[in-house]
């Protein structure tokens, strides 16, 4: 499933380190502004303790695990939507992805320059939420004058998309971002093709100094994300990016050991990539057996049809039934069979919304 979170910010927050850290794509990270130009991808697996679970069950010969596509997109600066620091390609690029990693610098440290000359977070936040506030308010301005113009002629659908626009002009000239606006079927109709940038939900990454790894919201550096991430609706979470790409450089018994020393449980990328999947709206199924253990991401809401047609469209075609299992029960009981004989098995059909966690056998016939 090719969706994406763009990784977004002003020059020099470590946005590249965090990309680094996250993918073994090589992203070029300096202490100088524009160091990225052109995105850099990396496609990231999610750690997800169930899909462990089920491999020591099964002992499979293969793991598949469900992945999300970061995008390391350059720095933007004020007037990134007038074109500075090279905005209108920036830009595009943000326009592009599924959802938002914005990732505000919350540490001081002299020897890396601030663009600005200060670390602000809120004062960061609020610079580039102004950028895609202005694009948006470009976008939709261009909308509602060729709305304004055909509507003349008495077409329906553009005197419809002129109240709409309208309407969503004023918003965002007050500061509204659309994914915060109670927007009706008609008003996404209309924006739906303008792929607007404050649309797009968003996750505020807190980078954190190398002693703060912990990751604790109480940072007096963390707190106006996290307080202007509660009045946006958005997901904050802290991590330290210096200290992500030392601990994805080392084996797994060394990062158990230095996790140790740093009091983390788990990295915390393992937390970031986990809240950017659950941001784009999806869920995990599992298909298990000794072959293979695999995960498959949908949509939250696809029914049973629309989940085996993402193993095969054979199989949504063909659909008879779904058995089902909660991958809970599945490690628990120990077996199929234990799941069965304790009358846990569903058989569903084709209006069942699959859930997160279910572990799938589907039959069909074509």
């Amino acid at each position: 499933m090719a969706l994406s979170v763009g990784i977004v910010g002003l020059p020099n927050v470590g946005k590249s380190t965090l990309f680094n850290a996250l993918s073994d794509a090589g992203a070029e990270s300096a202490n100088y502004p524009f160091c990225t130009i052109e995105p850099n991808v990396g496609v990231v697996p999610v750690p997800d303790p169930r899909q462990d679970a089920l491999v020591r069950l099964y002992e499979p010969l293969s793991v598949v695990p469900t992945t999300v596509e970061f995008l390391d997109i350059a720095g933007l600066v004020k007037g990134a939507s007038q074109g500075e620091g090279l905005g209108n390609q920036f830009l595009s690029h943000i326009r592009s992805v599924d959802a938002i990693c914005h990732v505000v610098r919350c540490f001081v440290d002299d020897n890396v320059v601030h663009v600005d000359g200060k670390v602000d977070p809120a004062s960061d936040i609020e610079i580039i939420d102004t950028e895609l506030l202005l694009r948006d308010i470009q976008s939709v301005e261009a909308r509602r004058d060729r709305a304004r113009k055909q509507s003349k002629g008495g077409d329906a659908e553009e005197k419809k998309a002129l109240t709409v626009t309208d309407a969503v002009l004023e918003q965002l000239e007050q500061g509204t971002p659309v994914r915060a606006m109670a927007l009706d079927e008609d008003a996404h109709e209309v924006l739906g093709p303008l792929a607007l940038l404050t649309a797009k939900p968003v996750l505020f990454v807190a980078n954190v100094a190398e002693d703060q790894a912990a990751g604790s919201l109480d940072n007096p550096l963390v707190v106006p994300v996290a307080e202007l991430a509660r009045k946006q609706g958005a997901e904050v979470v802290a991590i330290s990016a210096a200290i992500e790409a030392e601990i994805a450089a080392l084996d797994a018994e060394d990062q158990a050991e230095f996790l140790q020393s740093v009091g983390l449980e788990e990295p915390g990328l393992h937390r970031l990539i986990r809240k950017a999947y659950d941001l784009l709206d999806l869920l995990t199924f599992f298909t298990a057996g000794k072959k293979e253990v695999r995960a498959w991401t949908i949509r939250r809401g696809t029914k049973a049809p629309g989940a085996a047609g993402k193993i095969h469209s054979d199989f949504e075609r063909g659909f008879i039934r779904a058995e089902v299992m909660s991958w809970k029960d599945l490690v628990e009981l120990g077996s199929e069979a234990a799941v069965k004989s304790k009358g846990l098995l569903r058989l569903e059909g084709k209006e069942y919304v699959v859930a997160d966690g279910d572990v799938i056998h589907f039959r069909f016939n074509v």
